[in-house]
């Protein structure tokens, strides 16, 4: 089986790009699942309807989650449907609307995916959050006795140790372990000691010439100056596709992992 997870698509370009390159790496490589990480997908927060809509027409099959999962409440009956291929961080409180993981069936079976959330730097600092090694070891502990071919861990956060650390922490337990919010792709992608594949950042899809897909000027100024100024997405200049591909063997481990980071 071969998986390909699709680090952080990033407002409208981002979309366009997934658009563009997906269904020829479909293709190419074979893949059975995509995945991809939505939290920045409409206008860099969140994900709306149409544009979920939108991305499943271009060809990704499920949806991870981030800091960004819950901005648009038009999102949330589908984050609550356990038939929707969407979830948001499963360490939230339990209140939380949505649900941090689900099952999707492949033409090769059924394939677990969850995301977590680690402690975000910045306005999200102080968000109240589960621990997300306990909350992965309760899901997993669950969903022992469930038959499926892949479990697919998502961990969406600032700290490189915190990604280390849960890769290898869940290393032979489950068939891969995917850092992304950075937006940047790290050189570090292979499949650890016990069989998991592991990354601390999968990058993104957007504008190359970006500070994370934003106006470069924008943030000089608020860097330099001071300046109290807002966001800009960028739209021009030569566009970046990041994605981890995956093969996963009979045992619901990784056999191979590649990076496939390409500019368009």
């Amino acid at each position: 089986m071969n998986i390909l997870y699709i680090g952080d698509i990033m407002a409208e370009v981002g979309i366009q790009v997934v658009e563009q390159t997906l269904p020829a790496l479909r293709r190419l490589h074979k893949v059975d699942l995509v995945i991809a990480q939505a939290e920045n997908v409409s206008q860099g927060r969140g994900i709306t309807p149409k544009d979920y809509r939108r991305l499943k027409e271009g060809g990704v099959d499920f949806f991870s989650g981030g800091n960004w999962t819950l901005y648009h409440k038009s999102i949330l009956p589908l984050l609550d449907d356990p038939n929707q291929p969407i979830i948001r961080p499963a360490n939230y409180p339990k209140k939380t609307p949505g649900l941090g993981w689900k099952y999707i069936t492949t033409s090769k079976g059924r394939v677990l995916v969850v995301s977590l959330l680690g402690k975000i730097v910045g306005r999200d600092a102080d968000q109240e959050l589960d621990n997300p090694i306990k909350v992965i070891d309760q899901i997993l502990d669950q969903q022992k006795n469930e038959t499926r071919l892949a479990t697919i861990v998502n961990f969406h956060g600032d700290f490189s140790s915190e990604k280390v650390v849960i890769g290898h922490y869940l290393d032979s337990r489950v068939t891969a372990v995917i850092g992304d919010h950075w937006h940047v792709p790290t050189a570090d992608g292979r499949v650890l000691p016990g069989g998991t594949a592991h990354i601390t950042d999968v990058g993104m899809c957007g504008i190359l010439d970006s500070s994370l897909g934003l106006k470069l000027e924008v943030i000089i100024e608020r860097w330099r100056d001071n300046k109290q100024n807002r966001n800009q997405l960028e739209t021009i200049g030569p566009r970046q596709f990041n994605a981890l591909l995956i093969k996963v063997n009979e045992l619901a481990l990784a056999d191979s992992t590649r990076s496939i980071n390409l500019v368009i």
